[in-house]
């Protein structure tokens, strides 16, 4: 892929007859006075509020950066633009996924992403990234990041891009259709979780997303049956506010189902995680939100 580079204008050397020549007219002779300065070189920057028809990339370079009018069939909108802390812009190189700094990053974008969208993104079929300059354009001074916003068809079974006209501002802000909500999930033999094909929560279903966890940034991603307790700890809440049962009742009352982002995405500071109820033989053909104790009693099989 072509690198980019700012390229300054040189001004040659222009050479006299020995016997001189006279001014050209309207000159004075003096040939350094009469040009426009040249201007300083501008760093690459890119825009919110602009979309791509490409998908995300974690590193942007000039050559492939080709916004397109959001109106238009894209599959990515950049949402804010922000700067690195003076203390990453001294590095060599861009802050890595892991790093405080990059950490910081991913926290603004969130925040930002939060007030553009109207909710959450976790709330909706949505996927956060944060793309930092190439390793050229940080050397020319590029210190931004930028924050990049995705549809997804699911974010339940590994959901693809999705291609879209128009923008997302303001789409979490109201119920619509990239709204989480429920599902009819189904059992492996192992009575593992297999599929979570979404349904309309006035047809029967038996699961259905409650809200997301924040997890405290110690936390580590789960790699053992043991590491999952803090993620039903933490969904459990979520759950019974959203049902509004009382907390020390409701895992007498529904299963639950906790949905981290992958190990790459909690490296990057994403730590929020989407909560679902989930009764196996669940009958429910309207929402669970506010429904109470009499809409989730207490289960004694």
């Amino acid at each position: 892929m072509r690198r980019w580079m700012t390229a300054l204008a040189l001004a040659g050397a222009v050479g006299l007859g020995a016997g001189g020549c006279a001014a050209p007219g309207g000159s004075d002779g003096d040939l350094t006075d009469d040009w426009a300065r040249v201007g300083e070189p501008k760093t690459f920057s890119p825009k919110a509020d602009a979309c791509h028809a490409a998908d995300f990339s974690e590193t942007v370079y000039l050559s492939s950066y080709l916004p397109v009018d959001c109106p238009t069939s894209h599959r990515l909108e950049t949402v804010h633009v922000g700067a690195f802390t003076a203390a990453a812009a001294n590095a060599a190189a861009p802050p890595a996924r892991g790093s405080a700094d990059f950490g910081k990053a991913y926290a603004e974008c969130d925040g930002k992403a939060r007030e553009f969208l109207g909710a959450d993104f976790r709330t909706g079929r949505l996927w956060l990234g944060v793309a930092t300059p190439s390793p050229h354009g940080w050397s020319g001074g590029a210190r931004w990041f930028r924050c990049d916003v995705t549809e997804l068809s699911n974010v339940e079974d590994d959901g693809d891009t999705v291609t879209r006209t128009g923008s997302l501002k303001g789409a979490l802000r109201t119920p619509g259709p990239l709204h989480l909500g429920c599902y009819a999930a189904t059992l492996t033999r192992t009575e593992n979780i297999d599929r979570m094909p979404t349904v309309d929560c006035g047809k029967r279903h038996n699961s259905e997303f409650t809200g997301v966890w924040r997890a405290p940034a110690g936390l580590k991603y789960p790699s053992a049956e043991r590491d999952w307790a803090a993620f039903y700890d933490g969904c459990y809440q979520v759950t019974a506010r959203y049902v509004e049962v009382p907390q020390n009742s409701i895992r007498f009352r529904t299963g639950i189902m906790a949905l981290p982002s992958g190990a790459e995405e909690w490296q990057a500071g994403n730590r929020g995680v989407r909560c679902y109820l989930w009764i196996s033989d669940g009958r429910f053909t309207r929402s669970l939100k506010g429904a109470g104790t009499a809409g989730l009693p207490l289960r004694t099989g």
